[in-house]
């Protein structure tokens, strides 16, 4: 079998060596993402012919990444359908982006079945439309920001160091108090992952910040680099009873994103109507499409390679 691991936050250079210079842009493959979350997924990885691998477990579905880098890509998914057979289950590869989905297609043509769910497509915006909300179609986003402005001029923007990690799981335990947490499924799973995230603040490579107005938290953000060219914004919390709050830390922390980030990645919306609203009123310059691809039923020794 190929030699999985567990993920761990120590893993960080060996993950991002393959990751931050490729072409791939889903948030599935942030390093803070992928360990944040590996309580839920049992999420390993190992490195084969130059090619990174992940493995998860959703209860007893067994599924895998497309593999990231510039190996033999063929040679890897058959030993990747090997290694599923080994787990009596059949292969089937999450987060497939439509270029992946080609590149799949050419080489082990009709052998997959592609499932996409617009529910997990990922959010992307250019850099420069967060940071600046420049143009008509930003008026409505410049007036929270502006109303923020006007009614809390003293208001501070400071990025998130170890000292305050404190106050944002203490804004987090409010707002889920607000937003009854505890009756909305999914969401244990989602806090539980924040503040794995925010207990390795450093470890993961995360940077962030948080929104003060006369010396208290209102809002904060957080995420990291997904790749060379494309920033993942993972978490985005605000008072709701500050009008404007999700507007301005919104602007801010993507105003102090490096430039060499061209895109940032908001992204799923899970469904969720009033999220999917949100994330559309930001004009995503791409909705990115993601597909689930599953071994045909077929023995793996009649497939040709």
């Amino acid at each position: 079998m190929i030699p999985f691991t567990d993920i761990t936050p120590a893993d960080r250079e060996i993950i991002t060596a393959f990751t931050m210079v490729s072409d791939r842009r889903n948030c599935d493959l942030s390093f803070s993402n992928l360990c944040s979350w590996r309580f839920l997924y049992d999420t390993q990885y190992a490195v084969v012919d130059n090619l990174l691998l992940f493995k998860f477990w959703a209860g007893s579905q067994l599924s895998y990444m497309l593999p990231v880098g510039k190996g033999n890509l063929k040679e890897v998914i058959h030993l990747l359908m090997e290694d599923a057979e080994q787990e009596g289950q059949s292969l089937c590869l999450l987060g497939v982006c439509e270029n992946s989905r080609d590149e799949l297609e050419a080489i082990l043509p009709g052998h997959f079945v592609f499932t996409e769910d617009r529910d997990y497509a990922d959010y992307i915006y250019l850099r420069t439309d967060l940071a600046t909300l420049t143009g008509k179609k930003f008026q409505a986003k410049r007036n929270h920001v502006n109303k923020f402005r006007n009614t809390y001029p003293n208001y501070e923007y400071r990025p998130i160091t170890l000292d305050r990690i404190a106050e944002c799981r203490e804004l987090e335990a409010e707002w889920c108090r607000v937003n009854n947490c505890e009756q909305q499924e999914g969401t244990g799973n989602e806090r539980r992952a924040l503040l794995y995230a925010l207990d390795h603040f450093e470890e993961l490579g995360l940077t962030g910040g948080i929104l003060h107005v006369d010396g208290q938290i209102v809002a904060f953000s957080f995420g990291m680099p997904i790749n060379h060219e494309t920033f993942g914004v993972h978490v985005e919390k605000a008072d709701t009873t500050v009008d404007g709050a999700y507007a301005m830390i919104n602007r801010e922390f993507a105003s102090r994103i490096p430039e060499q980030y061209i895109y940032v990645n908001r992204e799923e919306d899970l469904g969720i109507e009033g999220l999917r609203k949100a994330k559309l009123s930001y004009q995503p310059v791409t909705i990115l499409k993601k597909y689930m691809a599953c071994l045909k039923e077929q023995p793996v020794n009649m497939l040709k390679w």
